[in-house]
């Protein structure tokens, strides 16, 4: 199978007019690709009936183990972050994919854990989360995806540096 040359983001959007910088046009393409995969993975999980927050939440949960986590924390570790996280919780407590508790020290606190339920539905997503996941081992080698992940690194820390 001929794999054919991969558009530049100028030519994928349709653009007619150059961008204003190349930290724009970076910019502009982090966005295109980041919304392709999530694309990719929010087909897979649509047919669990679960959402990408929903199974971040879940994934999140299950390497906290058996304690679990507290709301706040949860919240602090998904990759897109939610003001409605507790609401988000709720939805999956009904769902009967996690449990939450009340901390007997500090009653404001509520400790979330994952059940049964959570952890299956997990076990029957990961290959096909997986196979989604592979797509960038696909279109770059080891070592430009150990480059990525460090340039990525990178503009997260000057965003963070940015907005304190």
């Amino acid at each position: 199978m001929m794999v054919s040359p991969p558009k530049s983001i100028v030519e994928d959007l349709k653009q007619t007019r150059p961008f204003s910088s190349p930290g724009q046009e970076a910019y502009v393409s982090l966005l295109r690709t980041a919304d392709e995969a999530r694309r990719r993975a929010a087909a897979v999980l649509e047919d669990s009936g679960i959402t990408l927050q929903q199974y971040n939440v879940l994934r999140i949960l299950r390497g906290a183990g058996s304690e679990g986590l507290p709301t706040l924390s949860i919240g602090d570790r998904m990759i897109e972050r939610t003001p409605g996280v507790t609401r988000l919780i709720d939805r999956m407590a009904e769902r009967g994919w996690v449990v939450r508790e009340r901390c007997t020290e500090d009653r404001r606190r509520v400790w979330c854990r994952i059940t049964d339920d959570g952890l299956s539905l997990l076990s029957d997503l990961d290959e096909p989360v997986r196979r989604v996941d592979a797509f960038i081992g696909r279109a770059l080698s080891d070592d430009e995806v150990r480059t990525l992940i460090n340039l990525l690194d990178r503009v997260r820390a000057e965003a963070a540096d940015a907005s304190d």
